[in-house]
């Protein structure tokens, strides 16, 4: 069997190469050819994986191509950290409109230097795929297929503070923006974006166990989201972790007049974990029901 952690990050990648948000920023700069031909070269990679990893027991030369290709990998991961956060991590979801956000917890540079520079990289790196998948070829390796789910396991908000380091900035940063209540809508979305893997869960875990942000919100919730984004099952689900039970075979009209009950003028913070909907109007649909609280920040965590 191929080995998981290089078949998980080679099939993660080829995920975030065909998602639409970063097909979205691809084509504004231009790097969509490259984005397109480094998937398919990469998938091209990934169907001889199951192979080479049994021929490499018995054939140095296949050993080294096989450590060639993870170096290529995770350096590959990286780079598409860095491409798909830069800038989506600096703007907030609001309703059906995607508006620029002032501050931002990434670090942040002239998007056009950015751009220039970023095509330049996916071009090395696409080569780079190129040159290892070439190679391939003189070790006759058998195509295999497999099916690979993205299933995981529901997350939940606690974290031991032992297990997160390295993350005072950004999590200081995200709290600033969720203690900035000079806002004008009375719903509003903060995004933490990337590719998996960047560690978004747990800095979301480590912001909803901060005091000040206890002190500062009467009701905090947190609800994964996973596959499906399923308006009613949100709704089940908000309910659910603030009154400790979950409605049970009832109607979207009641299951509203509940959610407004619960947080009725209440200050809430609301965080959606390992959200993968980038449909504006469900976001859109989801805002209008969750309008009824205090001034405050809803924040989901994409995947």
């Amino acid at each position: 069997m191929a080995d998981a952690i290089l078949y998980g990050v080679v099939q993660t990648i080829i995920e975030s190469l065909g998602s639409s948000t970063l097909n979205q920023i691809g084509s504004i700069w231009g790097v969509n050819a490259e984005l397109e031909k480094m998937k398919k070269t990469i998938s091209t990679i990934q169907a001889v994986l199951e192979d080479a990893e049994e021929q490499q027991v018995n054939n140095h030369q296949v050993k080294d191509w096989l450590m060639k290709l993870r170096d290529a990998v995770f350096d590959a991961d990286d780079l598409l950290s860095e491409f798909s956060t830069h800038v989506l991590q600096q703007k907030v979801m609001d309703g059906d409109k995607i508006v620029k956000k002032v501050r931002t917890f990434f670090s942040s540079s002239n998007p056009v230097v950015f751009s220039l520079g970023m095509s330049c990289k996916l071009k090395a790196m696409r080569e780079r795929f190129n040159d290892i998948s070439n190679d391939k070829d003189q070790f006759q390796l058998k195509l295999e297929t497999r099916v690979v789910s993205r299933g995981r396991d529901q997350t939940h908000s606690f974290v031991p503070d032992e297990e997160v380091i390295g993350r005072e900035t950004d999590k200081q940063a995200i709290i600033d923006l969720l203690l900035d209540f000079d806002v004008e809508d009375n719903v509003s979305f903060i995004s933490i974006v990337g590719i998996g893997g960047l560690g978004k869960t747990t800095l979301a875990q480590y912001v909803f166990n901060d005091k000040k942000v206890q002190t500062n919100f009467e009701l905090k919730i947190w609800v994964c989201v996973s596959d499906v984004f399923d308006i009613k099952t949100i709704v089940e689900m908000i309910i659910g972790s603030t009154t400790g039970r979950k409605p049970v075979n009832l109607d979207m009209d009641p299951l509203q007049n509940e959610l407004r009950r619960t947080l009725n003028q209440k200050k809430y913070l609301l965080i959606l974990d390992d959200v993968w909907n980038e449909d504006s109007e469900n976001w859109h649909n989801l805002k209008r029901l969750l309008i009824g609280g205090a001034k405050g920040r809803i924040n989901p965590g994409h995947y």
